[in-house]
């Protein structure tokens, strides 16, 4: 793994123009292993002249890439596709390192990140547009797209690949040029990434990555730039909510997926088995740390104490260690910081009348690890039913009355996803209809897919990533009237 290191270069992880070379200033910061706290390496810090260099290289070879021919914009995205899915143990092992997760959580993570290349390369190719006669007559219109420009992008640590190529695939797709600033804590799997992307033929400029712990700097230099189109952004609501009022400045076309607050609902007549696994992927896929996680359950009181038994012996069954380890299936927590926010919330609920039923065993001698909990007697006004908990606890509430469960479910300022799990699938429809989510999980537990628009309302976003929308989220639709008169 050192050596898959080494040659990414991360102290030349200015990547611009093609080329790779340190921060303009010579700074660099570390990235360190959540699970050990130990040094990985040193990654070059990019400063706002980092930033502006990024922009100029994207800015020049913008007209050519946008004028390629979809079809080879297509056949980098597919190659990109097909050398990811060629990587797959040490881009796998990579993430595992230094974003913590298990082994098994990359290698799945891996392939939907290379999903994204795969469903665009197919989408380049699908042109979007219209022809028609003027309704007074006299004129035909015709409707066609075009690529905004360059587009800034900045992703979490969370899913380090599949955010990355969840933005860059429609972005490429599209026929935009693309300058990337990953989280900090994450910062190599970007660099791979953008390499594989070099060696599928993207030309020269087209993909440029920023790495930095000056995020503030490189970002507002990115928005203040009039060269720069488009921000897609993935991350928390509040640090969205600023770079919304950053991007007004200039009416930047912005997407956004944020914060979420998902409910997970049993009904009395749901297949218990089915429910627990997928409460155990909702919840515990990546430790939890994942903004379509379920955060709250709430399980019907006929089946309460049955769902709570099977859920939480699920639960003690999980092996928490690095997650480098074979038989790990949640790794750390990605900072010291986590683990108090999580400990925090769990606290305060207990205080306040819960109890943790079930609990599963974790390391307390090193890293940054929380064990993964079964809260149940939760007050239905605990913080942590409120606030994005970002960890492996799963606080459980009984529920009897159908309007009273609606009001708590939606009694939140975030709406990405949901989860109803009922045998009634006409029931759990209706449900769904009514929950204020982008996104709802109908006897499954996960939502994600490239071929489906990925988003939420309220508080958790602007616009959709995925499927057709997302291609178009990096378009600028235009149209000609022609004159067709007699």
């Amino acid at each position: 793994m050192l050596d898959y290191v080494d040659d990414l270069r991360p102290g030349l992880g200015i990547h611009v123009g093609g080329s790779r070379r340190p921060s303009e200033d010579a700074a660099a910061f570390r990235v360190v292993d959540p699970a050990t706290g130990n040094l990985i390496t040193l990654v070059a810090d990019g400063s706002a002249a980092d930033a502006r260099s990024a922009v100029d290289a994207a800015a020049a070879a913008f007209p050519g890439w946008a004028g390629t021919a979809p079809r080879a914009r297509s056949e980098v995205l597919h190659q990109a596709f097909e050398l990811m899915l060629a990587e797959i143990d040490e881009l796998a092992a990579l993430i595992a390192w230094e974003n913590g997760k298990s082994l098994s959580d990359a290698r799945a993570e891996v392939r939907y990140a290379a999903e994204f290349f795969r469903w665009f390369a197919e989408e380049a190719v699908r042109p979007d547009g219209a022809y028609g006669v003027s309704p007074a007559g006299g004129s035909r219109t015709v409707v066609t797209s075009r690529p905004v420009g360059v587009a800034a992008l900045v992703t979490p640590w969370n899913f380090p690949a599949a955010m990355a190529t969840r933005k860059i695939g429609p972005a490429l797709a599209a026929g935009c040029t693309v300058v990337l600033k990953p989280a900090a804590e994450t910062p190599l799997t970007a660099l791979a990434v953008a390499r594989i992307l070099d060696q599928a033929g993207a030309p020269a400029g087209v993909v440029n990555v920023v790495p930095t712990s000056r995020p503030a700097d490189v970002v507002t230099t990115w928005l203040e730039d009039p060269r720069v189109r488009k921000l897609s952004f993935t991350g928390s609501t509040g640090v969205g909510k600023h770079l919304l009022a950053q991007a007004a400045d200039r009416v930047v076309n912005s997407s956004m997926e944020l914060g979420g607050n998902a409910p997970f609902v049993v009904a009395a007549d749901a297949d218990i088995e089915a429910a627990v696994a997928g409460a155990m992927i909702a919840k515990f896929r990546n430790g939890g740390q994942a903004c379509t996680a379920a955060n709250r359950f709430y399980v019907h009181e006929a089946v309460h104490d049955v769902f709570v038994a099977a859920f939480g012996a699920a639960v003690e069954a999980l092996a928490v260690g690095p997650g480098l380890d074979a038989g790990t299936a949640v790794g750390p927590m990605i900072s010291d910081r986590a683990v108090r926010t999580i400990t925090g919330l769990v606290d305060d609920a207990l205080a306040a009348g819960a109890t943790v039923a079930h609990r599963s065993a974790a390391p307390a001698d090193a890293g940054h690890f929380y064990p993964p909990t079964v809260l149940v007697d939760v007050p239905a006004d605990a913080p942590l039913l409120r606030e994005e908990i970002f960890g492996p606890v799963a606080p459980v509430v009984t529920w009897r009355d159908e309007d009273e469960l609606l009001r708590q479910v939606n009694d939140t300022e975030h709406g990405l996803a949901a989860y109803v799990f009922s045998g009634d699938l006409r029931w759990a429809l209706k449900l769904a209809e009514r929950i204020d989510a982008g996104m709802v999980g109908v006897n499954r537990g996960v939502v994600s897919d490239p071929a489906a628009p990925f988003g939420g309302v309220r508080e958790s976003g602007l616009g959709r990533e995925g499927a057709r929308e997302g291609i178009r989220a990096f378009c600028e639709t235009q149209y000609f009237s022609v004159d067709w008169a007699d």
